[in-house]
């Protein structure tokens, strides 16, 4: 007879198996959707580029507070009464590190949602991959591939999350080393304490960080109402409410209230932060997360740039 130590460990090596399973087959249909994606969002920036420590001129732009005043064209204010300073294209190779939470609360998906929350991070994540390696980045994903240059990075990035084990929480980062970008896609539901806990950190590295918040709708309008049985994805802890309306005020403060606290904190580190639900287009949060990668963070909007 198998002990009960053996019936659990073979419980989770088969939830483990069918949930690597799902995830594989998942994969392919997010790369065909975020090539479509990046492509349009490409084509609608009309060859936009990216302004950085290159040599070439390209454009003029109003000086903002705070800059350096060697950086300002005098020659260009002079025309009026505004001060401009002279932007250079960005020539220098940068790496850029993506990451997408597959923990097991993005499988969620409601009525609501266009697509699960880890179909739409997949989707991001390879999208953005697909753009930068089309500038010339380099591309890594932490704890799944070492950084790379190349026109197909998306597609390696793709197979390295098929054959990536199964983790949970934010990943480690003890192969990042210098100076470079990092976006974090997930639902971000822990405590805010504790999340920072693990990301501040990586700010004092040097780290310039850019955490995108998926959520269904239905976790941010909690449109529940009856006798309802909730379930933890993560713990499988249940907590039946017979009256689901009478809990929707006090969730939405703490739901709101911990996103806010979130993006507070994050900004006060310099770092960005977007938040996007599935009923969006995800251009919408692509375009946000490029621009703040590009150094022209986007206007704040409802449902995307935070």
């Amino acid at each position: 007879m198998a002990s009960i130590g053996q019936i659990v460990e073979q419980t989770s090596g088969s939830e483990a198996l069918t949930r690597a399973r799902q995830r594989a087959a998942l994969v392919p249909d997010c790369m065909v959707e975020a090539r479509r994606i990046a492509n349009t969002v490409i084509a609608g920036w009309h060859g936009r580029r990216k302004r950085g420590i290159g040599e070439n001129f390209w454009q003029f732009r109003p000086y903002a507070e705070g800059e350096s005043l060697s950086r300002i064209d005098w020659r260009r204010s002079a025309r009026d009464d505004h001060m401009y300073v002279r932007d250079r294209e960005w020539e220098a190779a940068h790496t850029v590190w993506l990451w997408a939470d597959m923990s097991p609360s993005m499988m969620y998906k409601s009525s609501y949602g266009n697509v699960s929350k880890e179909s739409r991070a997949l989707v991001l994540m390879l999208a953005l991959a697909e753009i930068l390696a089309r500038s010339g980045e380099r591309i890594g994903c932490p704890g799944i591939m070492e950084p790379v240059s190349a026109r197909n990075a998306a597609e390696r990035l793709a197979t390295a999350v098929i054959h990536a084990p199964l983790t949970s929480g934010l990943p480690e980062t003890q192969m990042i080393r210098g100076v470079s970008d990092i976006v974090l896609i997930g639902d971000f539901l822990d405590d805010p304490d504790s999340i920072m806990a693990r990301i501040a950190p990586l700010a004092r590295r040097g780290l310039r960080g850019h955490v995108v918040e998926i959520a269904d709708p239905a976790e941010e309008n909690f449109p529940y109402t009856g006798r309802t049985e909730f379930t933890d994805p993560e713990t499988g802890q249940k907590l039946v409410s017979g009256r689901a309306e009478g809990l929707r005020d006090e969730y939405r403060r703490a739901y709101l209230s911990r996103r806010d606290n979130l993006g507070e904190a994050l900004r006060r580190l310099g770092w960005s932060f977007v938040h996007h639900r599935t009923d969006q287009l995800a251009s919408q949060a692509l375009v946000a997360v490029h621009m703040y990668l590009s150094g022209t963070p986007p206007h704040v909007g409802k449902g995307g740039a935070a």
